[in-house]
């Protein structure tokens, strides 16, 4: 195959469009910049792409069938910290009401990356070519006849902790930002489709996070697209991204700063991934995001902060966020 690996923003969401448009089952992989983009047919992927969509794979499972280390080494509470001041600061400023604050951290397992793919429990998983695995809970959009739909998950809490449920419903701060994302959301879809509509608000998920479980809040956003949708996939992601859940609101305004306040590139971590089949569409946003680079494994984490965001509340969320879920 002569085409290349990755596509520049244009010639990717082209390409995305015209297999749509040939009904030809493809995966897509977009990162969260949408400088690269990676779109081939199901039948031409290379041996080392393996994906998980819900029931949608490629691969065999396998189980577990050894111990394994993993260690990670957060940056320190105080760095965090100022980060975080930077994000308030924008935020009294007017410039952002709720911003995704994220980190890369070193970790080290005797995994690899395959192996991390293969024994993870996840909705959404996806492993490439020996430079990233991701392991999300998240959903991006599905699209089933000419319905399509959001779930946007903001509001993580131990789940250990006494009545962890009714405690993350019942928080002020995570209510206002799961409502922010939704609105934003809710507006999102509105540039795609029409009749837009909530159909679940906040409701809870348990996810296994290594040695411990975690209790997330999502809703379902839902509205309806033209007949020929599957002739425009590509322009309607490059409406739709970055995901609103990963970035924050406004959204522009938000990326922007983003971009000037992390000090590191995000690469592939918080972009989308997924699969058209010929007739539907489901896709996933990569959280739970593991790199290769020249220096070692990098995981990438992170989470909304609000004006009401408690630093040590989120540091700790931040951190929790670190596992691998074998």
């Amino acid at each position: 195959m002569n085409d290349p690996l990755w596509l520049d923003r244009e010639a990717g969401f082209d390409r995305i469009d015209a297999l749509g448009a040939a009904r030809t089952p493809f995966l897509f992989v977009i990162s969260y910049d949408k400088r690269r983009i990676f779109a081939r047919p199901l039948a031409e992927l290379d041996e080392d792409i393996l994906y998980k969509i819900e029931d949608w794979r490629n691969y065999p499972v396998r189980k577990r069938t050894r111990d394994y280390t993993f260690t990670k080494h957060p940056a320190p509470f105080a760095t965090y910290r100022t980060k975080m001041e930077q994000v308030l600061e924008e935020i009294r400023s007017g410039n952002t009401y709720l911003l995704n604050l994220t980190f890369a951290t070193p970790i080290k397992t005797d995994l690899s990356l395959e192996e991390i793919f293969r024994y993870s429990r996840a909705k959404f998983k996806l492993y490439f070519k020996g430079q990233f695995v991701c392991f999300s809970p998240e959903r991006f959009i599905e699209i089933e006849g000419s319905t399509i739909a959001t779930y946007p998950m903001k509001g993580t809490i131990d789940a250990d902790l006494p009545d962890a449920e009714a405690t993350i419903l019942a928080d002020e701060k995570e209510m206002a930002e799961h409502v922010m994302i939704v609105d934003l959301m809710r507006n999102d879809l509105g540039i795609v489709g029409s009749h837009v509509r909530v159909d679940r608000f906040r409701y809870v998920d348990r996810v296994r996070a290594g040695e411990k479980d975690l209790l997330q809040v999502s809703s379902r956003i839902s509205a309806r697209l033209p007949d020929d949708w599957r002739d425009h996939i590509g322009s309607l992601l490059e409406h739709l991204t970055p995901a609103g859940s990963i970035t924050g609101t406004p959204k522009r305004s938000t990326v922007e700063i983003i971009d000037r306040i992390e000090s590191y590139d995000r690469g592939f971590y918080t972009g989308i991934f997924g699969i058209f089949d010929g007739e539907s569409l489901r896709s996933g946003v990569m959280i739970r995001f593991v790199e290769q680079t020249p220096e070692g494994l990098v995981y990438k984490s992170g989470g909304g902060i609000t004006l009401d965001s408690d630093p040590h509340s989120e540091y700790e969320e931040l951190v929790d966020k670190i596992y691998l879920p074998v």
